[in-house]
């Protein structure tokens, strides 16, 4: 048993041409599928697509919903290191070994404005991204929160997080898809969880109705006591947006 690691990475676009992002997410996702064709453990750095590798596994390519707050226009996509440390994340760093030439072309020069990787953990109780696509499981919209805690607190919310809020938010028709610790820091976490459309406006009427603001549903008091006791851990800020998958992307519910 190892914790898993995966990269998330945040792509934006400039100018605003709507086409980019749709440009690098079929650019994307048609080569990766390729890629799960390939024997495992035989990654290759090459021209214009950097390491081609079944280990370094896009399991989610988003594209990000504008109006919850992320700029626009943005790609959000999350990678699972098959094997750890010493997997797929082995192989992603060794193509910094000796500074290569084909490090430095790409098929998609121009076309990004910026890219920014963190690199996450698995906590403890975390669900296996694996796991859920061997059940089947996917979402037509997920909810992607990053907030930064106390140093050295991220582990002890993400447990809090797992024991107190998933069950909630279970009740709201969200499920936890990921709880992670953002590596090479100690104040900064990420969740993922899967929803829907209607679930996402049936909890936010529900916090309007426990803060006194909807009368036409149910309150649910317990999502401002999270949100309370949320604060113990935070210390910076808090923020969540939500993620509209692509349909080439293993956790979207129709693949082409």
């Amino acid at each position: 048993m190892r914790r898993g690691i995966y990269l998330l990475e945040e792509v934006e676009f400039h100018p605003m041409n709507s086409r980019r992002p749709l440009e690098y997410l079929r650019w994307l996702t048609g080569y990766k599928r390729e890629d799960d064709r390939m024997e495992a453990g035989a990654p290759r750095l090459t021209e214009g697509l950097s390491i081609r590798s079944k280990e370094i596994d896009l399991v989610g390519a988003f594209y990000a919903v504008g109006i919850s707050g992320h700029p626009q226009f943005k790609v959000v996509t999350l990678w699972d290191c098959h094997g750890g440390w010493d997997g797929g994340w082995r192989q992603m760093v060794e193509i910094y070994d000796d500074v290569q030439q084909n490090l430095f072309l790409s098929d998609i020069d121009d076309l990004r404005f910026s890219a920014y990787s963190r690199p996450l953990g698995a906590a403890p109780g975390s669900p296996a991204v694996a796991d859920l696509l061997s059940e089947g499981y996917a979402a037509p919209l997920y909810l992607f929160e990053s907030a930064q805690v106390r140093p050295g607190a991220a582990l002890d919310y993400l447990a809090a997080v797992q024991e107190e809020r998933a069950p909630i938010l279970a009740d709201h028709g969200h499920r936890l898809v990921g709880a992670y610790e953002v590596q090479f820091c100690d104040s900064e976490v990420v969740t993922l969880w899967g929803t829907d459309i209607d679930s996402h406006l049936e909890l936010q009427r529900s916090r309007d109705a426990a803060l006194g603001l909807d009368d036409g549903v149910p309150a649910d008091h317990r999502l401002l006591s999270w949100r309370k006791r949320a604060r113990a851990y935070l210390e910076g800020p808090w923020r969540e947006n939500l993620l509209s998958p692509y349909p080439g992307s293993k956790l979207a519910p129709n693949q082409p």
